[in-house]
């Protein structure tokens, strides 16, 4: 082949990929240019992490799996969706594994590297239990038309010991960066930290901690290996010798990526996971607090090299106030600051809002909420939740027990709340609520038709300003009020992909 040909295919190249990268980054927005808008088009694949449940010996676990219908992603790729346990030793199953049972409530087979569970098609959950103490921890893909919001729940009861009650999580994408207010290396609080690696190549990752007084000496936190397709169970009280109540933990990648969540488990109060902190905004929302709170603590840090500034409210079922003594809210740089609010709800639900005065810095923030009394207390925990743009997902729920909590800080805003059929059959059914603009609607949602096992609850924005959403699950035993809060962020279902053509006219200039 002539130079002058290789020359002119080298140039077409380059021309092609850089107009590519000025459609994805760099490139003027649409309006200004003439240019057709990014179109919206359902993901192809999609990816969630669940860590181990359990190690203890008198703990159940439930999976359950779904995706809304109603999108297809394009390209014709062939549709599953599939929880692998982890690779590393077996463990015990509680049965042998039955491929022909697989997302009908079957127990969960505990082999490595063995489908869990598997899902079959859009609109009606999957299953799969174990009780077994050794569970690993689970990598999990979906494709094709499984790929657009698929959520997989994990929800595991505890019913004795330290961290007894109600413990749940939401699968999660892997990342590089998270941020969890709210972790505790106190006497009596056993908080681990496990960090799953979905991929092939070992990963590094960073452990650090914070507390009123800035970053705390851990070097034992500092690149944690951890191997492929594994996940590492950290002990945080392990990385200090100081025993601190209330503190940040930020799990930074150095190369690789991870799903990174905290199990949280107290001698008195019960326990439940601890997700990761929505990105630091200095407006954050935090969804969710039940009626009947008897002790709700806020845990404030601030990421950057600037101080926060925040007004607190809380929006009820009518409206927002400033709870009383607790206003406002300074966050240093670098700190963890901790407010305990006491009952704030006052016997109704709410929502927290906490809103940057000036040119306050953005902040990470959880609440932890405890309900009951005496030693019959339980204890969950809301992250900060970015807003709905389209469509948020809580795969498992129950014929009783359920709260949808929706809150509008801004603007009115319309809803649109569908319970799917249940795992073992029933209809879905749908139901549309308006939340007034700066207060909290907790609402059961609406039953789907002749249900039988557990059923999703997806909930979209139908019009009107943001909103923020969390499903509560109470599952009371023996007079102990156990119940788990997931918060309910975008599903992601859709991508945005600009519209990019070659330009070969350019070789002539």
């Amino acid at each position: 082949m002539k130079r002058t040909t290789l020359s002119l295919f080298g140039a077409a190249a380059a021309l092609a990929a850089v107009t590519g990268v000025a459609a994805l980054g760099g490139a003027p927005p649409a309006a200004e240019t003439g240019a057709e808008a990014p179109a919206r088009l359902p993901v192809q694949r999609s990816t969630a992490l669940c860590p181990a449940p359990t190690s203890s010996d008198v703990g159940e676990t439930t999976y359950t799996s779904f995706t809304p219908p109603g999108q297809t992603a394009a390209g014709g790729r062939k549709s599953a969706a599939q929880l692998l346990s982890a690779a590393g030793p077996a463990a015990k199953s509680d049965a042998k594994a039955d491929p022909k049972k697989a997302g009908k409530g079957a127990k969960a087979p505990q082999e490595a590297g063995k489908p869990v569970l598997s899902l079959k098609e859009p609109g009606k959950p999957a299953t799969a239990t174990t009780s077994s103490s050794d569970a690993p921890a689970l990598v999990g893909t979906a494709d094709g038309s499984l790929a657009p919001g698929w959520t997989t729940q994990q929800t595991t009861v505890i019913a004795a010991g330290a961290g007894r009650g109600l413990h749940g999580m939401t699968c999660a994408a892997p990342d590089t960066s998270f941020w969890f207010p709210g972790v505790s290396t106190a006497k009596g609080r056993q908080d681990y930290v496990h960090v799953t690696n979905p991929d092939t190549t070992a990963a590094v990752v960073d452990l650090e901690l914070y507390g009123k007084d800035g970053r705390i000496k851990a070097p034992t936190g500092e690149a944690v290996n951890v191997p492929p397709r594994s996940t590492v169970p950290v002990l945080l009280s392990t990385l200090t010798d100081a025993p601190t109540e209330d503190l940040t933990l930020h799990v930074a990648a150095r190369n690789g990526r991870v799903g990174a969540a905290v199990q949280a488990s107290d001698e008195k109060l019960g326990g439940d996971w601890l997700t990761p902190s929505g990105d630091a905004s200095a407006d954050v929302v935090l969804p969710g607090i039940p009626a009947d709170a008897t002790s709700v603590r806020l845990v404030a840090h601030v990421p950057g090299d600037d101080d926060a500034d925040l007004t607190v409210r809380l929006a009820g079922p009518t409206g927002s106030i400033s709870p009383a003594g607790h206003e406002t809210l300074h966050v240093k740089s670098g700190m963890t600051t901790a407010v305990d609010l006491g009952d704030v709800t006052k016997g109704q639900a709410g929502s927290l809002l906490l809103t940057a005065e000036g040119d306050s810095a953005p902040v990470v923030a959880a609440l932890r909420v405890t309900r009951g009394k005496g030693d019959k207390q339980e204890t969950a925990f809301i992250p900060a939740t970015p807003a709905l743009d389209g469509r948020g997902t809580a795969a498992d729920n129950r014929s009783k027990g359920s709260t949808l909590a929706l809150v509008a800080p801004g603007k009115e805003a319309r809803v649109k709340v569908t319970s799917s059929a249940g795992a073992d059959g029933g209809s879905p059914v749908s139901k549309t609520y308006t939340v007034k603009a700066g207060t909290t609607l907790a609402v059961e949602p609406p039953q789907p038709g002749g249900a039988k096992g557990p059923y999703a609850v997806t909930v979209e924005k139908v019009s009107g300003g943001p909103v923020h959403a969390s499903r509560t699950l109470a599952l009371p035993k023996d007079g102990l009020p156990m119940f788990t809060i997931q918060p309910l962020p975008d599903d992601r279902s859709t991508v945005a992909v600009p519209k990019a053509e070659q330009d070969l006219s350019m070789l002539n200039r």
